[in-house]
């Protein structure tokens, strides 16, 4: 007896402790404490594994010409770079500049006058076309033909390293879910219904001051103002009801999933830094799938390739942000957010 009295009293010992801790003040903030240091190093980690290192693997370029003179330098190429190169042939010099318009290829090789002439496009991939213009800076001399590379596609002057979107779009991506975060805290009364209206407000004129910025005031990259701005807001908008969509489902932990799949895992995949090729093989196949990568893809090809814009990237950010707005709709009624309705004050 005196045995199952000890462990009836070690147990409501146990109990009375695990509930002074839940109860306490500091446990809130210990939690917070582990979980901001382990998203430091995976912040970090993240963009290191990503863009420290880029390495090719699979570069799609078009080669016109297949005389001697083209094929040992290509072989060289390939040499050096490791077989990463994936060689598409053509029939003429037409069809392979129409697919670097469309971004099928980052690069042309033909016969030259004399040797081999590459034709990169720096707007295509910065760190692709350095890549290939300064292996191939090395190849010519190693099978001794002279080679001319030329830039069909450069990037504009006030963007030499081709950043700038991929930084505007950032903006658009922390800013959207932000805006969202401080709606749950600063405007929780919203209804579902003014929640997503005040949503599309701030995603309209966060859109437009980021192109605005960007454009007009800084004159870093010339952008097709319409349109940039279209993409922006789209993006903001998906940004921040994926961060409600999270807050419908897990509450006040939401902003966890949303940084991981928004600024771990989309940032670093979308190509907007390096370019889909010198990433990771997993990240450079799902980059596409995810809103930062649409949104550079769609921004990338309004500003560079304006008549070959695709319809892909509009899809993912719109599936995205459709889907964000069905889950927070359908289970509206979990949202921390919201006024009671009549029904509920009568009651």
């Amino acid at each position: 007896m005196a045995n199952l009295h000890g462990q009836h009293e070690r147990r409501r010992t146990r109990a009375e402790w695990l509930a002074m801790v839940r109860a306490s003040p500091y446990l809130p903030a210990t939690v917070l404490v582990l979980l901001v240091a382990a998203a430091a190093g995976l912040f970090a980690g993240s963009y290191t594994y990503a863009l420290a290192n880029p390495t090719p693997r699979q570069i799609p370029i078009a080669v016109v010409a297949q005389d001697p003179p083209v094929r040992e330098f290509l072989a060289e190429m390939q040499r050096s770079l490791h077989d990463s190169l994936a060689v598409r042939g053509y029939d003429s010099a037409v069809a392979a500049r129409s697919d670097v318009d469309e971004q099928k290829v980052f690069a042309i090789v033909g016969a030259g006058s004399p040797g081999v002439r590459l034709d990169i496009s720096s707007a295509s991939g910065q760190s692709v076309a350095q890549l290939l213009s300064g292996t191939a800076a090395q190849a010519g001399p190693v099978v001794g033909v002279p080679v001319e590379v030329t830039d069909v596609v450069p990037l504009q002057r006030g963007d030499p390293r081709g950043l700038a979107i991929f930084y505007i779009s950032l903006a658009a991506v922390i800013i959207g879910f932000i805006g969202a975060t401080q709606f749950s805290v600063q405007a929780s009364a919203l209804n579902p219904a003014e929640r997503i209206g005040f949503t599309v407000a701030y995603s309209v004129f966060g859109g437009f001051t980021i192109a605005a910025v960007a454009d007009w005031v800084l004159g870093a990259v010339r952008l097709p103002f319409a349109e940039s701005w279209l993409i922006l807001s789209l993006t903001m908008f998906t940004s921040g009801m994926v961060f409600t969509m999270f807050n419908t489902l897990v509450g006040r932990w939401a902003i966890l999933p949303t940084w991981g799949l928004m600024v771990l895992l989309g940032n670093p995949s979308s190509g907007g830094a390096v370019s889909w090729p010198l990433l990771p093989s997993l990240l450079g196949h799902i980059g596409r799938w995810l809103p930062p990568g649409a949104s550079v893809n769609a921004q990338h090809t309004a500003v560079y390739f304006r008549a070959h814009q695709h319809l892909f990237p509009f899809l993912v950010l719109g599936g995205w942000a459709l889907v964000a707005c069905a889950v927070f709709w359908i289970w509206r009624h979990r949202h921390p957010g919201g006024r009671p309705t009549r029904s509920a004050h009568a009651a």
